[in-house]
C-alpha cells in the first residue's frame, strides 16, 4: 500500500504507521485522513497484520494538532462535516479488531491527542506533551476529544484541561491514566514493539473479543455483561480455545491460528 502522508512497514506481524509531515509537526489535514482510512482498510484486510503502531515522524511531534490553515475556508456545515470525518476515522481505530497502539513522541496536541486517545492504549516518550488547546482558537475539540479525555482521566481532570488549554508532560499523563508507560525516545518504538509481540502471541479472536467487550463499557446502547457472555461463548467454540486448553494441560506453548 502506497500513501501520500504516511510511511508504513510490516515486520513480524506489526504494521508501523508513521505520520510523515515533520515540517508541519505532522499536523492532520485532509490527505492524512484519507491515508489513515486507506491504512485502516489494509489493516482489516491483510491477515499478515496482527497489530499496529501509530507514531509521528521526527523528534518533535507525534501530531501537533489539526492543520489550522484549512480552517478559514470552512463554514459551519463544512466544519461539522470535518469533525464528523475525524470522529468516524478515529472510531475505526477504536473499534479495530486488531490492537492499535499510539507510540507518542513529542507533542500530541488537539487532534493529535485525540488520535492517540482513539488507540487502544498509549506509550509515550519522556519528551511527550499532551493537551487539548482548542479554546485558544475559540474552538472545542471536534474529533472525540471531549468524550475520550473524560473516559480516560475522569471528568474533573478532563474539564480542567479542556477549559485551560494546559499541556501536561508524559509523567503527569501516566499518573492520570492517559498513557500506560513512559520510555526514552530511543526506546519508544522497541518497547512498544515488545508489548505487541507479546500480544501477537495470543489468540487473535480472543484479542478481538477483549477489544469489543471493553469498548462496550462506554456504549450505553450495549449491555456489556451480556456481550461478554456472548463473546465468551464465541471464543469457547474456536479452534484456538481448544489449542489453548490443550497446551495448558500439556505444559507447552500454544500455537494459535486465529480460527
Amino acid at each position: 500500500m502506497s500513501y501520500t502522508t504516511l510511511l508504513a512497514s510490516l515486520e513480524n506481524g506489526i504494521y508501523t504507521i508513521t505520520i510523515n509531515r515533520p515540517d508541519k509537526l505532522n499536523a492532520l489535514n485532509r490527505d492524512v485522513f484519507t491515508d489513515l482510512n486507506l491504512a485502516l482498510d489494509e489493516i482489516a484486510a491483510n491477515p499478515d497484520i496482527k497489530s499496529v503502531i501509530i507514531t509521528g515522524a521526527g523528534p518533535k511531534a507525534f501530531v501537533a494538532g489539526a492543520d489550522i490553515s484549512e480552517f478559514n475556508a470552512l463554514d459551519k456545515n463544512q466544519a461539522m462535516a470535518l469533525a464528523k470525518r475525524g470522529q468516524d476515522t478515529f472510531a475505526r481505530i477504536e473499534h479495530s479488531t486488531k490492537p492499535i497502539v499510539a507510540a507518542v513522541n513529542g507533542f500530541a496536541l488537539g487532534g493529535g491527542c485525540e488520535l492517540a486517545m482513539s488507540c487502544h492504549f498509549r506509550i509515550a516518550s519522556d519528551n511527550a506533551k499532551f493537551g487539548q488547546p482548542e479554546v485558544n482558537l475559540g474552538l472545542i475539540p471536534g474529533y472525540g476529544g471531549t468524550q475520550r479525555l473524560v473516559q480516560l482521566i475522569g471528568k474533573g481532570r478532563a474539564m480542567a484541561l479542556l477549559m485551560s488549554a494546559a499541556l501536561i508532560d508524559a509523567t503527569t499523563a501516566k499518573q492520570t491514566g492517559l498513557v500506560n508507560e513512559v520510555t526514552t525516545s530511543e526506546e519508544l518504538i522497541p518497547y512498544t514493539r515488545g508489548i505487541l509481540e507479546q500480544i501477537n502471541s495470543k489468540a487473535p479472536l480472543a484479542i478481538a473479543g477483549c477489544i469489543k467487550t471493553a469498548n462496550a463499557v462506554f456504549d450505553e446502547s450495549i449491555d456489556g455483561y451480556a456481550l461478554e457472555i456472548t463473546e465468551f461463548g464465541n471464543a469457547f467454540d474456536t479452534a484456538d480455545r481448544k489449542e489453548g486448553v490443550a497446551a495448558f494441560l500439556e505444559k507447552r506453548k500454544a500455537v494459535f491460528t486465529g480460527k
